[in-house]
C-alpha cells in the first residue's frame, strides 16, 4: 500500500508522503531529494529522474509554506496588478519570464473593486516576498516611500521621485504628445482629450496633451473631458460629446480601455471612425491589436519595462544596490486604422 492511500483497517488516510519517504525508496539522503526539488546542482541526471519518478509514484506534493519557513530567503517577487487591465496582464507575462531567467518566482496581488492595493500589498508581505513591483500604482508618494524603506519597491508605469524607490516607466507626456502631433499632421485641430482621473499617470498624460496642443498653437482648442482608465469612462465621454451635437474631429483617450469604451458607443450610434471622428488610445494593449479594433495607440514597451523592473529588484536583492534607479523608456506611436484626416 502506498503511504498516501487509505489502509485496510479503515482508519482513514495515512500521513502524506515526505521527502524522507522518497529518500528511503530511492536510496539517497533527504538532502539529495531536497536538491532535486530546488533544482540545485550536485546530482546526476539519473538520480534526479529517479527521485522525480518515485515522488510521482508516492503522490508527493511539495509543502511550499514549510519550504519558505525553512529558508531565510524566499526568492519571491510580489507584483500588484489590476485584473481588468489587459496591459497589466501583458506586463505580468513578461515579468514572469524575466524572473524565471534570474531564478525568482512571482506572486501576484490582484486589484479588484473590492480588494485594493493596500490589501494586496499586505498579502504579498505575508507571503514573505523579498521585493515588490507595483504596476500602475496611484498610491500617495509618501506611502510608497515608507514602503520602500521596508523592502525593495519598483514602481512601474508612473513618475515617483523618491530616494527609496526604483522607477521604470515610459515618458507618458511625450507619448500623448506624439499622438497629438500625429493628429495635427493629418489636419486635425479640434482634438479632445478624455483624461484618466487624478492619479500621477493621468496627470502626466493630461499635461502632455496640453503641451502638445500649445506647441501647435491650439491653445484655444484645448478641451479635457473628465474620465478614468476604464471602458465605462470612455463610453460616458462619448455620450457626452454626442449629446452636445457637435463632435470633435479627433479624440485622444487616456488609455486603450477608455478608447475602446468610446469606440463602442460610436459604433452603436452609427458614428464613423475615423470618417467622422478619429480615436487614439495609449498602452498598445493586446485588444488594441485585434483586427476589428486596430486602434492607433502608443506602445509602452511592455517587455522592456518588465525586464528593467525585475532587474532593478534583483540588483538590490543580489547586488546590494541602495541608490534609487530611474529608467524612462521612449514611447512609440503606432498608427492604425482609427485615425485619418478629418472629413
Amino acid at each position: 500500500m502506498k503511504e498516501h492511500e487509505v489502509d485496510d483497517a479503515g482508519s482513514g488516510p495515512a500521513r502524506p508522503p515526505t521527502m524522507a519517504d522518497i529518500a528511503a525508496r530511492v536510496g539517497v539522503s533527504k538532502q539529495a531529494v531536497s536538491l532535486v526539488f530546488r533544482n540545485a546542482p550536485g546530482l546526476s541526471e539519473q538520480t534526479r529522474a529517479r527521485v522525480l519518478e518515485v515522488a510521482a509514484e508516492l503522490g508527493y506534493r511539495a509543502n511550499r509554506s514549510a519550504s519558505l519557513l525553512a529558508r531565510r530567503r524566499t526568492r519571491l517577487l510580489g507584483v500588484t496588478m489590476s485584473v481588468r487591465s489587459p496591459f497589466h496582464a501583458e506586463l505580468v507575462e513578461h515579468i514572469h519570464a524575466a524572473a524565471d531567467d534570474l531564478g525568482y518566482e512571482v506572486v501576484l496581488g490582484a486589484l479588484t473593486p473590492t480588494h485594493d492595493e493596500r490589501r494586496a500589498v499586505e498579502t504579498l508581505l505575508e507571503f514573505r516576498c523579498e521585493a515588490l513591483l507595483l504596476l500602475g500604482t496611484d498610491a500617495p508618494l509618501a506611502g510608497l516611500t515608507a514602503l520602500g524603506e521596508q523592502l525593495p519597491v519598483v514602481v512601474v508605469g508612473r513618475r515617483a521621485a523618491s530616494a527609496t524607490l526604483d522607477v521604470v516607466r515610459t515618458a507618458d507626456g511625450k507619448g500623448v504628445g506624439q499622438v497629438v502631433d500625429h493628429l495635427v499632421s493629418l489636419g486635425h485641430r479640434d482634438i479632445v482629450h478624455i483624461d484618466g482621473g487624478r492619479g500621477a499617470i493621468a496627470t502626466d498624460r493630461r499635461n502632455g496633451y496640453r503641451r502638445a496642443m500649445r506647441r501647435h498653437g491650439l491653445d484655444e482648442q484645448v478641451r479635457i473631458v473628465s474620465g478614468d482608465h476604464t471602458e465605462e469612462a470612455g463610453a460616458r465621454a462619448a455620450r457626452l460629446l454626442l449629446d452636445e451635437k457637435r463632435l470633435p474631429t479627433a479624440l485622444v483617450a487616456a488609455n486603450d480601455r477608455c478608447a475602446l469604451g468610446a469606440l463602442d458607443v460610436f459604433a452603436r450610434e452609427g458614428v464613423a471612425v475615423p470618417g467622422t471622428v478619429s480615436v487614439a488610445g495609449y498602452d498598445d494593449s493586446p485588444l488594441a491589436r485585434l483586427a476589428h479594433v486596430d486602434l492607433t495607440t502608443v506602445s509602452q514597451e511592455a517587455q522592456e519595462q518588465a525586464r528593467h523592473a525585475v532587474a532593478a529588484a534583483v540588483d538590490r536583492l543580489d547586488g546590494g544596490r541602495t541608490e534609487p534607479r530611474q529608467v524612462v523608456l521612449p514611447p512609440r506611436l503606432i498608427t492604425r486604422s482609427t485615425t485619418a484626416p478629418p472629413a
